[in-house]
């Protein structure tokens, strides 16, 4: 938006400059100008000041709801690797294991990247053993016994149950990240997660559809 603002602003200079042989004065960086802010979706766009629209720019500030996305993604993660790795050998369904292993080669380097970001921030990252209750999505102890101890068209029925479960709440923790966090990182990192996991859901339903 300040692109466009600037190159408005030479734009008049220059028109100015043709009718006149007196120098001109350089554009202002406080110029009064509107600039149009693109609204979310679904919401109208607003006029903001020059001002406002630098403050409107994600910021490399960290705040609280940026440290509990990181932290509650790495353990929401793990729990999907936990799932994931046990579809080669219990799955039935050759879509089944590609989603699996797909979801374990996206998942396994953002939980150490996220972990890494932590550790930058002075924070660090949560233990195998942390508590999740509460969390959105997440399959409990027993259902985790249950995916364990089943096979075949059974596993395959419940991974996929589960799992969509698990990334619907994957999603609902990213919007919640967009809507309060303030670090660039970690929000694009949050609409990257909600697209990637909201793609998935819609390929595993197509299996499941298929079962």
């Amino acid at each position: 938006m300040r692109v466009a603002l600037i190159t408005l602003t030479g734009a008049a200079v220059l028109a100015l400059t043709g009718c006149s042989s007196t120098p001109e004065q350089p554009p202002r960086a406080d110029s009064t100008a509107p600039v149009i802010a693109p609204g979310r979706p679904g919401e109208q766009a607003t006029t903001l000041s020059p001002q406002q629209a630098e403050q409107a720019v994600p910021t490399p500030t960290v705040n609280a709801a940026d440290v509990t996305f990181m932290s509650d993604m790495i353990l929401h993660h793990r729990q999907a690797l936990d799932m994931s790795v046990l579809a080669p050998s219990r799955a039935a369904n050759a879509k089944v294991k590609a989603i699996a292993s797909r979801i374990k080669d996206s998942q396994a380097p953002e939980i150490q990247y996220m972990t890494s970001w932590l550790q930058e921030q002075g924070q660090k990252a949560p233990d195998h053993h942390a508590s999740h209750a509460g969390m959105p999505g997440m399959a409990t102890p027993e259902q985790m016994e249950q995916l364990k101890a089943a096979s075949g068209a059974a596993f395959d029925k419940l991974f996929l149950e589960l799992m969509i479960r698990h990334h619907q709440g994957a999603v609902e923790m990213a919007e919640k990240e967009v809507i309060n966090g303030s670090h660039r990182v970690v929000l694009e990192l949050a609409n990257d997660v909600g697209a990637t996991q909201s793609a998935e859901i819609g390929r595993m339903r197509r299996i499941q559809a298929e079962l």
